[in-house]
């Protein structure tokens, strides 16, 4: 004889918790700037209560996937300031899944070294003839 299957009165309590729990997190960055970092790996989520979560988020303009140190990928949730980031594993396999409450996620954030790198990288391309310029690959940082 099969037990019933029984569910708690909103299957979805998880997931309606942790929205109000970014919801208060989108204030603080709000009004102070302060950002804030919600590993759901750590949670007990059911595979419901991370689909409910995806669906009270929304989806927003912006997506990144990116390929440094393994695939990740981060996208806009329907709520400007609130970061869906997932980096995978070798086997593709999600290996960290967490929202971030930022104006941008660190992992988009160029690194200063780069970016200086990068800088005298290009005023070597404004000074130099125009056809070692045009030799060179100067798409990368």
């Amino acid at each position: 004889m099969n037990s019933p299957v029984c569910h708690p009165p909103d299957a979805a309590g998880l997931a309606r918790a942790v929205f109000a729990e970014i919801a208060e997190a989108l204030a603080r960055l709000a009004e102070t700037g302060e950002e804030t970092l919600i590993d759901l790996r750590s949670l007990p989520f059911a595979p419901t209560d991370l689909e409910t979560l995806a669906e009270l988020l929304g989806e927003g303009e912006v997506r990144c996937d990116l390929d440094v140190a393994g695939r990740s990928e981060v996208r806009e949730t329907g709520f400007s300031g609130v970061w869906w980031t997932r980096h995978f594993g070798a086997d593709d396999q999600v290996a960290v899944d967490e929202i971030c409450v930022a104006h941008v996620p660190e992992i988009l954030a160029a690194h200063p070294d780069d970016v200086a790198r990068a800088a005298r990288r290009m005023a070597d391309a404004v000074t130099a003839p125009a056809s070692t310029a045009d030799e060179k690959d100067l798409s990368r940082g």
